[in-house]
C-alpha cells in the first residue's frame, strides 16, 4: 500500500478509506495534497478490491479549504503558474466526481471554501450536527470559480448564489435543507452509520449498474432533450448486454437473492 505525507488510504470490506491527514492543519489544502488526493482516489478507482470509496478528515475539521502558507506562496505565482495550480485542483474535483465508484463523504467537523468543494463533489455526503459548511473565498478576495460548475448543479442557481455570494457558513441541518449535503447524523453514530451504508451499497448493488448510472447522471445533464433521450435509449441498450444486468435479473426471475 503506498504511504501518502498528507493523507492516509486503506482498503477494509471493499471500501477504500481516505483520510485527510493533517489535523494540525484543520486539513488545509496544498498543492502536495492535492496531488496525493487524486493519486489517492486514482489507486482506488483502478483497484478491484474496491467498489466504494470514503473520505473523511484526521482531527477536528473535515478540510478548512486553503493552507495559509500555500496561499502566501500563491502571491508570487506567475499566470501560467497559476493556471497550472488551478488546473491541478479542478482536477481533483474532475476525478472524485467522475470516478466510477460511489464516494462517500464523511464529514465530521467543518466543510469551508475548498473542503466544502471536496463535499460538494462526493455522490453523498454525511455531517455530524456541529459541521459548518461555506464559500467564503469572496471574503479575501478571491473566487469559488472550480467548484461552481459541481456546486450549481448540485443547488441550483438561487442557493448557489446566495453560499458564493455572501460567504457565509451554514449549520449541517441548513446544508441538508439546500440539497449540499444528504442528512446529518450523530456524532457518535457516524462511523458505525456510514461503513453501514457504504457496506450495504457493495452488498445489494451491482457495480456495473451503479457506474452506468453515474455516467448518465454526470453526462445527461448537458444535452439537450433529444439528444438526451437518444444518449439514454442507448444506455438503457447497453445496460440489458452488461453480465451483471444479466446476472441480476436471472437471479430476479428466479426469485434468488443476489449477493453483489
Amino acid at each position: 500500500m503506498k504511504l501518502y505525507q498528507h493523507l492516509t488510504y486503506q482498503v477494509e470490506d471493499r471500501v477504500g478509506y481516505i483520510t485527510l491527514n493533517r489535523p494540525d492543519k484543520r486539513n488545509a489544502l496544498n498543492d502536495v495534497l492535492m496531488v496525493e488526493l487524486r493519486d489517492a482516489f486514482m489507486q482506488a478507482e483502478q483497484s478491484a478490491e474496491v467498489k466504494v470509496i470514503v473520505l473523511k478528515g484526521n482531527g477536528p475539521a473535515f478540510c478548512a479549504g486553503a493552507d495559509l502558507d500555500y496561499l502566501r506562496k500563491l502571491q508570487g505565482y506567475t499566470m501560467e503558474q497559476n493556471m497550472a495550480d488551478s488546473s491541478a485542483l479542478a482536477s481533483v474535483f474532475l476525478t472524485i466526481y467522475r470516478s466510477t465508484k460511489v464516494v462517500i463523504a464523511q464529514i465530521e467537523g467543518h466543510a469551508i471554501a475548498g473542503g466544502c468543494g471536496l463535499a460538494t463533489v462526493c455522490d453523498f455526503a454525511f455531517s455530524v450536527p456541529d459541521a459548518k459548511f461555506g464559500y467564503t473565498e469572496v471574503r479575501i478576495g478571491f473566487v469559488p470559480a472550480v467548484v461552481m460548475t459541481f456546486l450549481l448543479r448540485k443547488v441550483g442557481e438561487t442557493r448557489g448564489k446566495e453560499l458564493m455570494l455572501s460567504g457565509s457558513l451554514i449549520d449541517a441541518q441548513t446544508a441538508v435543507d439546500y440539497d449540499l449535503i444528504n442528512r446529518v447524523i450523530p456524532a457518535d453514530e457516524m462511523e458505525g452509520y456510514v461503513k453501514e451504508f457504504a457496506q450495504k451499497l457493495c452488498q445489494k448493488n451491482s457495480s456495473a449498474s451503479m457506474q452506468l448510472t453515474k455516467k448518465m447522471i454526470a453526462d445527461i445533464q448537458d444535452f439537450p432533450l433529444e439528444n438526451a433521450i437518444k444518449f439514454a435509449a442507448k444506455m438503457n441498450a447497453h445496460a440489458r448486454t452488461t453480465p451483471d444486468c444479466q446476472r441480476g435479473i436471472q437471479a430476479f426471475l428466479d426469485k434468488e437473492k443476489i449477493q453483489w
